[in-house]
């Protein structure tokens, strides 16, 4: 009867610091924009899948979902008179509290979560 109990307690434990601190990519998660110095780009990722561009006109994200180690995003592109509707999935290779790296058919990007 101890060892259940102590089998469970540590087991309690164990999710308790694995689940508390799940990591979400719901949030706000920009880049630098190349060449130019103090301005960033990125993805608004919300609860419920919405999501939306971040200082990027011709490109309009709309959804998001996660799929084990897999971001899928969907919305248009938009440029040259024309709107593409596009769905990219990408691999999850790192994602902490305030850092998201993604894999974009061997591209990396590099995230961080905007406060």
């Amino acid at each position: 009867m101890r060892k259940k109990m102590l089998a469970a307690t540590l087991l309690a434990g164990l999710l308790a610091a694995c689940g508390g601190s799940a990591t979400s990519v719901v949030g706000t998660w920009v880049e630098p924009v190349p060449g130019m110095a103090g301005q960033v780009q990125g993805i608004k990722m919300e609860e419920g899948g919405g999501a939306s561009s971040v200082n990027m006109a011709t490109l309009i994200y709309e959804s998001w979902k996660q799929e084990g180690g897999k971001l899928i995003l969907t919305g248009k592109s938009i440029g040259n008179g024309q709107t593409i509707e596009f769905t990219d999935t990408m691999a999850i290779k790192k994602l902490t509290a305030d850092s998201l790296v993604l894999d974009n058919r061997g591209m990396e990007i590099r995230y961080a979560k905007q406060k």
